[in-house]
């Protein structure tokens, strides 16, 4: 089959590699019709390339058809259209019984000290081969599978394997009363739908900050109150300026969409360019142990959000070195939430919203629909923000 294969630092290609096939008796081999693009995967592109092994199948958000299953998958069968969730779960433990199938006992990457097994993302989460590929063998199918049906188009459907869900989280962590007010930072594809999300949850005000003009006309052509980045010439001006739409409090709650790669943080930029440079067996390691991230999203998340309020992370951080302002976090009162979303913990209260109504925007969210021949184009113009991409469809 073909498949977008990593090999280096901003260098993915795609190649023929073996077809997949059934391993374990919970195993299922899914035909895959759309598979997206996700700014996580852009990580891989740039700044975790230390956990990566050239010829990694890269990938996490699918929507196919079952082609095959083991004995142990009783609910699911050859011919039906399923949704994967980008991370493998039982179902069955204490952890996926409790809303944390993030955090799966039986797939937890123990050996690295992580939580639950992802598709095509880093040795960090157990190498599994992903989903921008023809097939996918999909583990432990028995739970994670998300069967809808058959008729609408993809782009109804392909989000719930992670757009939709970790924008929900987010917003549901975020905890904003009723006609409250949130600001999302970050207006990619998380953080656009995490403005939908709070609209159609109640929010009494969304506010979304970006910089790349082509994603702040599309959040405020949706009814958000959008504030250009580029503005500013300092990120407490920004700040005063949302402040003002809220008494001078600041928002309830602040969703951070951006994580590692904020822009506005060059010595951090020059720090994790300068680790993926080296030889792997350097480079992990000190990845591992003093990495930084570009934290200026973060900062502003604290600074902005009112006393008592909430931040939810959502953009992904991976640094274990880095400075936070502890004193601030505690004399503001607040609360953070964070983590991979827990797809299977949301995606049955996702559903109802995916009518013929469309109240989310999802049969047009994709800006760019490709076929997979085209990804290493896909990422080159997504890292670079080109031609006013925001979220990238590819047919294999």
């Amino acid at each position: 089959m073909r498949a977008v294969t990593w090999q280096g630092k901003r260098d993915v290609r795609v190649e023929t590699v073996p077809d997949p096939g059934i391993q374990e008796p919970t195993d299922a081999v899914v035909r895959i019709t759309s598979t997206a693009l996700c700014g996580s995967d852009l990580h891989l592109y740039e700044v975790l390339t230390p956990f990566m092994t050239p010829g990694d199948i890269l990938g996490h958000e699918p929507i196919g058809v079952v082609e095959e299953v083991g004995a142990g998958v009783p609910d699911l069968q050859a011919g039906d259209r399923v949704v994967v969730p980008f991370q493998i779960a039982c179902g069955n433990c204490w952890m996926c019984l409790t809303g944390l199938p993030t955090q799966c006992e039986t797939t937890q990457v123990t050996g690295e000290g992580m939580g639950a097994a992802l598709f095509g993302y880093t040795r960090l989460y157990g190498s599994v081969p992903g989903a921008q590929a023809e097939y996918l063998r999909v583990p432990q199918a028995q739970y994670g599978p998300i069967k809808i049906p058959e008729g609408p188009p993809d782009d109804r459907f392909v989000y719930l394997s992670d757009v939709l869900p970790t924008a929900w989280q987010a917003v549901r962590y975020a905890e904003v009363p009723e006609g409250g007010s949130i600001a999302v930072l970050g207006l990619g594809p998380i953080g656009d739908m995490a403005c939908r999300v709070a609209q159609v949850r109640g929010a009494g005000q969304v506010f979304g900050v970006d910089l790349v003009p082509a994603r702040l006309k599309r959040a405020r052509e949706r009814g958000v109150e959008t504030f250009d980045l580029r503005s500013f010439d300092h990120e407490k001006e920004l700040v005063a300026a949302i402040r003002d739409r809220t008494a001078g409090r600041g928002p309830d709650a602040v969703v951070d969409a951006v994580g590692t790669e904020a822009h506005g943080s060059a010595a951090a930029r020059l720090a994790q360019q300068a680790a993926a440079m080296l030889p792997r067996r350097l480079s992990a390691p000190l990845a591992e142990r003093l990495s930084v991230d570009r934290l200026a999203a973060l900062h502003t998340a604290i600074d902005l959000v009112r006393r008592g309020g909430t931040i939810s992370l959502s953009g992904v951080y991976g640094g274990t070195a880095d400075p936070v302002p502890l004193l601030t976090l505690f004399d503001k009162q607040i609360q953070i939430r964070m983590g991979q979303a827990n797809v299977r913990r949301w995606s049955d209260d996702i559903l109802p919203y995916l009518t013929d109504e469309d109240p989310l925007g999802v049969d047009d969210f994709a800006t760019h629909r490709l076929p997979l021949s085209d990804a290493p184009h896909a990422y080159e113009m997504f890292q670079h923000k080109q031609d006013g991409v925001v979220k990238v469809l590819m047919k294999p």
